[in-house]
């Protein structure tokens, strides 16, 4: 009886053994599979994110089949129209700089690279954002394309009137700094002409990008290929244009002591509204909280740029800089974008934030790896810098046929500025693919992260390579570089 018990007993051990073994094996076998999962995902393009929508695979593969003369195709006429709104921009500046509110209230011209580094830095993440959004299938239904375009736009408007305040704050201090006093009339001019200026070109130009986005993408272009340059045809002659007409009218006014300081209450006044509609969507919330750094680092950046332009617009030995500021700057600041805007596309399709893919695993890449390989990103990289020669000339051309500028196109200044804008973009693209990768290793997105960094230092690269071009050619030229056309 005890000897049937026993053997009983070893049964059902033996039984229970290979229960916890058989859990055992699926554990591990578990285990393995998320292993893997995890393995394909952090080295590339093995194992999609989960739940990608089938029209975003096939949109995705499109873009990874596209030809650098699709590319060139696609970027080619927002490109030129952009630049067409450039050198406008940049005639209005060299026209407006002889209004009297420009030569008594010089701290304007502070705030030129500011704003148009503001409007950029807004326009440009805004279309970063909706150009993923639209490239990964999150804008095909029609509710959250209206809720994504609504706390946009509530956002940039947030994002116009503080950071434009601040630019102006900035000027100020830079002005107390240099004269060692504060006119307080003319402080308050400066805040109402920037807070006002920054607010409706936002307004205008964010209604603006949405509209080309959800075109583009009915009809089958890249967004990420047309936004941001499209944007940019009409922000820099917009926010130009209103930023001198708002500062004379207020100028005209600045004896009426509450104006402006009324004009800044209003708007401040708004800014709870804007949160509380851009808190309507949790993405969006976030960048509300966290995407404030980059803006205004931005901001401060634009505006030593414009303290160059401050200080050498006014002389001499500097005429024409105003006619060609915006130029340089606008055509570097729109091939960065878009070349960070599709490199983060890239990485939300095939990765997730903190993962880089296997062929992105080296963090600090050299310029070889930026320009002259297979990828598709190093391919769009070559497509836009190729676009810098020939895009400049045609722009140079404008403005001489345009009589614009007060500085005749020699040849040693064509060199120099070409020269100038080569080494900008080439800078700038390079330091895209380390900014974007630095900031998706850290998790951040680089949509709204890394495009204000690259904006700004486009605008202090370009302007302070312009203001060597000019000191070089005088050097050269001497007494025969005669101011004129």
């Amino acid at each position: 009886m005890k000897g049937e018990e026993t053997r009983q007993r070893r049964k059902e051990g033996r039984s229970r053994n290979g229960e916890r073994s058989r859990h055992k094996a699926k554990a591990k076998s578990k285990h393995k599979e998320s292993k893997l999962g995890t393995q394909g995902t952090e080295d590339g393009p093995l194992l999609l994110p989960p739940k990608q929508p089938a029209e975003a695979k096939v949109a995705m593969a499109k873009l990874q089949e596209e030809s650098a003369l699709t590319i060139g195709l696609q970027v080619l006429l927002p490109y030129l129209l952009a630049g067409v709104g450039m050198v406008l921009a940049g005639m209005v500046l060299d026209y407006v700089q002889h209004w009297e509110v420009f030569k008594t209230i010089t701290e304007v011209f502070i705030l030129v690279p500011a704003l148009l580094g503001l409007k950029g830095n807004l326009e440009m993440t805004l279309a970063s954002r909706l150009s993923t959004a639209a490239n990964t299938g999150q804008m095909d239904d029609p509710h959250e394309q209206w809720k994504m375009a609504t706390c946009n736009l509530a956002l940039i408007q947030t994002q116009a009137t503080v950071v434009g305040l601040l630019a102006a704050v900035v000027a100020v201090l830079f002005k107390a700094v240099a004269k060692g006093y504060v006119e307080l009339n003319q402080a308050a001019m400066l805040c109402a002409s920037s807070v006002t200026t920054a607010f409706i070109a936002a307004l205008s130009l964010g209604l603006v990008m949405i509209g080309v986005i959800v075109g583009a993408r009915k009809v089958g272009i890249n967004p990420d290929n047309v936004a941001t340059p499209i944007a940019a045809s009409l922000g820099d002659l917009i926010t130009l244009s209103l930023l001198a007409g708002i500062s004379s009218t207020l100028f005209k006014y600045m004896d009426v002591s509450y104006l402006s300081p009324v004009i800044c209450a209003v708007f401040i006044v708004m800014i709870p509204l804007w949160v509380a509609i851009a808190k309507q969507s949790p993405p969006i919330a976030e960048v509300l909280k966290s995407g404030w750094q980059p803006v205004i680092v931005a901001m401060t950046i634009s505006s030593i740029g414009g303290l160059i332009l401050n200080k050498t617009v006014t002389k001499p030995d500097f005429e024409g800089m105003a006619v060609f500021t915006p130029v340089i700057n606008g055509v570097g600041g729109n091939l960065v974008a878009i070349q960070a805007s599709r490199i983060s596309t890239f990485l939300h399709f095939w990765s997730m934030p903190g993962v880089l893919p296997y062929k992105m695993r080296q963090h600090w890449p050299n310029p070889c790896t930026t320009f002259f390989t297979s990828g598709v990103n190093s391919k769009s990289a070559r497509v836009l810098i190729l676009l810098v020669i020939p895009g400049h000339l045609v722009f140079l051309y404008t403005v001489h046929v345009l009589q614009g500028g007060h500085i005749s196109l020699t040849f040693s200044f064509v060199s120099f500025y070409l020269i100038a804008a080569l080494l900008q973009v080439g800078i700038l693209l390079y330091v895209a693919d380390l900014i974007v990768r630095l900031m998706w290793r850290k998790g951040l997105d680089p949509d709204n992260f890394s495009i204000p960094y690259l904006t700004a230092l486009g605008d202090l690269l370009g302007t302070g390579l312009l203001a060597l071009c000019f000191l070089l050619v005088w050097a050269i030229n001497g007494p025969q570089m005669k101011p004129g056309n």
